[in-house]
């Protein structure tokens, strides 16, 4: 048997292996950028704003990378 005709055991490909991790580092930025915000609870720019939506954009960003053939 060729290499070309076996499948392999992974259920994705290297390439969405990388594209998982770029998501997930995304997420973890959003969090970690929410935690930033000295405005009391929270509520600033930063934990309201920019850090949820980097943290959607990272959500996003997995989906892609799941259904990416």
């Amino acid at each position: 048997m060729s290499n070309s005709t076996e499948k392999s055991g992974l259920p994705f490909k290297k390439d969405n292996y990388v594209h998982m991790l770029i998501g997930l580092a995304l997420i973890i930025l959003g969090f970690i950028i929410m935690t930033l915000d000295k405005e009391e609870f929270g509520f600033g720019f930063l934990g309201i704003t920019l850090g949820p939506i980097i943290a959607f954009i990272g959500f996003i960003y997995e989906f892609y990378a799941i259904l990416k053939k």
